[in-house]
């Protein structure tokens, strides 16, 4: 089975990207992952399978991110980029 996430990305005042990632969105694996990668890469990439610290795997042809106006998680977990670094914001969101 999935554990599915969000990786919300503020791109306008009222704007966050959530770009979605299919396998591997526990916390003890996307934290450590995410950090070798910046917001850009993860826009870029648009909709991906699994993020590893060495690739992202992403689906082709991607979706684009579902835009909200703010960080919202709809899966099991959510991720934001926060002082330039990724945090779980699973519990932060509404």
């Amino acid at each position: 089975m999935s554990t599915r996430a969000q990786i919300a990305i503020q791109i306008g005042p009222k704007e966050w990207a959530h770009v979605y990632c299919h396998f591997d969105g526990y916390p003890s694996h996307m934290l450590p992952a995410l950090a070798a990668w910046t917001p850009e890469d993860i826009l870029a990439a648009r909709e991906i399978r699994q993020v590893r610290a060495n690739e992202l795997d992403c689906f082709d042809p991607p979706r684009p991110p579902r835009i909200l106006p703010r960080p919202t998680c709809e899966l099991s977990h959510l991720y934001v980029w926060q002082d330039e670094t990724w945090i779980d914001a699973t519990d932060q969101s509404e």
